[in-house]
Order: C-alpha cells, then structure tokens, then sequence
C-alpha cells in the first residue's frame, strides 16, 4: 500500500487478478505463496502429483506430515492459511489437451512451473490461443531461466519461437534424474512471481523479448535477446488452431512418421528369466553416479549417458546388450544410439531400475 505504484489502486488490481499456477512444485511452491501473500484475489494450482520426502528440500509448501496427499489439498490448506481472503481453485489432474482450454479459460494470467517438455508446449498453446501471457521459468542442477511468454500485444515470442521442437527423448535430464541445487527453484518462482505482480500492475518492464538466465555458481544473471519468430506456427502464422497430441509430437522422429524406433523392449521379469539361464549378455547403466550408489543390478556396468559415445568401445557389439536407466527414457536414447553405431542385438529394459526393484529385487532402494 505505501508503494507508490502499487497504493490502494494497485492492491485493488491484485484482488482482481486470477492467475493460475501450473505445477505446485519447486517452482510453483515460491510463487503460489508470495502470490497469496500479495493478495492475488484468485489463485489456480494445478497439479496431478503427491508429495514425496524428495520433494521437501525446495517445494517448501509441504512438510514431512504432508508426505503422501495430495500436492493441490497441502497447497491450498497452507495458501488458505497464509491468506485466508484469497481464493484458492485447486485442480487435481494432469493439464492435457482434453482439459487445459477448460481450465485455463477465465484466467487472466499463467505461471508455468512445469518440469517436462510435453506440458510446456501444451501450456504455450494453450496461452496463445486464449490469448493469455505465460510466465515460464525452468531449473536443472544449478542454471534457470525465466521470461513472459505468449504476450497478448504480439510483441515478445512464445515458447515455440524459442524452441520450434523438442529436444530427442532423453537428451535433456529432468531435475529428479540430473538434481537441481534446493534453493534455485526458490530464485526462479520468486522471478516469476515478481513478473506476475508487475503485469498485474501494468508497472516495470517485464520479461517480454528477453530471457533472464541464472548462473547460481557464479551469482550471474545475463539478459538475452530473444524475438517472435513470424513463421512460428503458434504466435508468428497461427496455423495452429487447436491443441495437438503432445505425446506423439514430443516422441522420437522416427516414431511420429510411424516406424519403430528399433529397439527392442524388454521387462523386469524377462531379464530376470535371462540371467537366471545365463544368457551370455552385457548389462549397461547409464544413469550417473550418484544413481548407481543408491543401487543397481548385479554384474552392471556404469556408462553415464554423457559419456556413452566415449565409452561405446567398451563393449562388445556381438553380445546382447541389455541397456537401463532410472524408468527407461535415457536407457531408450542410448540403446538407439548403440543401435546407429552398429549394435544389433540391443534390448531397452522398459521402466528401467524402477520397474526391476518393484518387479525382480525390492532391495533395491525406488526413488
């Protein structure tokens, strides 16, 4: 109230703003609550998960006694505390292209906190075709970047201009497989926060064109230029006229166009049957290493993902070769890429080293 551009008219436009926050993870955790906190009138979370022990050193939304509910019930029960006169709409469902122009519809704001590339395409054309601004932010190990996407007067880009399709399958490590420094999600959802409240106001020049870049290791913050692309199919041509199947369009090439990917997938329960005949076979982690502490299969051999073309000649490409990572994502990229260089008998074990704790070994540690 005592800034002088905000004052009573300023607060007055936050208790009418409706903004949504798709994610209530690390980066929707900051920015739901400093959003309550200012008295933002209509506050969205959506989200489809639980809360996990893992979640609690940067989602500090949750405590301990929260493990297992619901992300949006603990959310709004603590928004609900914070800031009794807001009101909270909690989404409990997994924002598809069935659901998100439904649940977007009627919100004057978006703030993307998303963790997968399959959601933030949806909620960039989600936002362009309602017209609404996105504010994306995203973390991984110890780099974020935040911007204002999707910005109604056409000036700044979206996030199709930026990225016009989607990085192959298991070439980017979510922040469960790769880590995230616990205090960066809190710098990037205070960011993204922060430009929320500004285009509420209408006050400051928001992140439209410009993408922040956090460098927490070496305290740098770098502003860079980015432009509306006019071929972009969303924002620049508008081809696009309705959301599309996300999954199929983040898949691999090869599988968009209707050919199999080429590797051949294998259960928990096969490799258990092939080890138990003593199956001449090589068995190959590529997850890293603080993964293979936590635990890993017998008689395995650590080849990270990164450094798998470093290693490949390790292996003997005659053998079967049995490849497997945390759920089976990173395992599918490396065994197509053994494949290109001349492996034939490779198999991808599907759900990786999760589904051979749950199906095979629960000594194994999931997490």
């Amino acid at each position: 109230m005592a800034l002088p551009d905000v004052g009573h008219e300023g607060q007055e436009r936050l208790k009418r703003a409706r903004v949504v926050v798709i994610g209530a993870g690390g980066l929707g955790s900051p920015v739901a609550s400093y959003l309550a906190a200012a008295g933002v009138g209509t506050l969205g979370i959506v989200d489809c998960d639980a809360v996990d022990l893992s979640n609690l050193h940067r989602q500090l939304l949750y405590v301990t006694s929260d493990i297992g509910s619901r992300k949006v019930a603990s959310a709004s029960s603590r928004l609900r505390a914070l800031n009794p006169n807001v009101k909270v709409v909690p989404f409990d469902a997994e924002l598809t292209r069935k659901n998100a122009m439904e649940i977007l519809q009627g919100f004057d704001l978006v703030v993307d906190g998303t963790d997968n590339f399959r959601t933030r395409y949806l909620v960039n054309d989600a936002c362009v075709l309602l017209g609404i601004p996105n504010v994306y932010g995203s973390v991984l190990r110890f780099d974020g970047q935040v911007t204002v996407l999707a910005a109604p007067n056409g000036e700044g880009p979206c996030y199709r201009c930026l990225y016009p399709a989607p990085p192959p399958p298991g070439s980017v490590p979510s922040c469960a497989e790769a880590g995230v420094l616990s205090v960066l999600p809190g710098i990037v959802g205070m960011l993204q926060a922060t430009e929320a409240i500004k285009l509420i106001l209408g006050k400051g020049d928001a992140l439209v064109g410009r993408l922040l870049l956090i460098d927490a290791l070496a305290a740098r913050f770098t502003n860079v230029a980015i432009r509306r692309d006019p071929q972009c199919v969303a924002c620049g041509t508008r081809t696009l006229r309705e959301l599309v199947d996300y999954d199929e369009f983040c898949a691999p090439r090869g599988a968009q166009n209707g050919a199999q990917p080429g590797v051949t997938q294998i259960t928990a329960r096969e490799l258990a049957a092939w080890r138990t005949d003593e199956k001449r076979l090589a068995l190959v982690d590529v997850r890293e290493p603080w993964e293979w502490n936590l635990g890993h299969i017998s008689g395995a051999t650590l080849l990270p993902l990164s450094e798998l073309a470093r290693s490949v000649a390790s292996l003997d490409p005659s053998m079967e070769t049995v490849v497997y990572c945390h759920l089976g994502t990173r395992s599918q990229a490396a065994a197509e890429r053994l494949i290109a260089l001349g492996f034939r008998r490779v198999y991808n074990l599907a759900g990786g080293i999760d589904a051979w704790s749950s199906d095979v070994d629960p000594g194994i540690p999931r997490y």
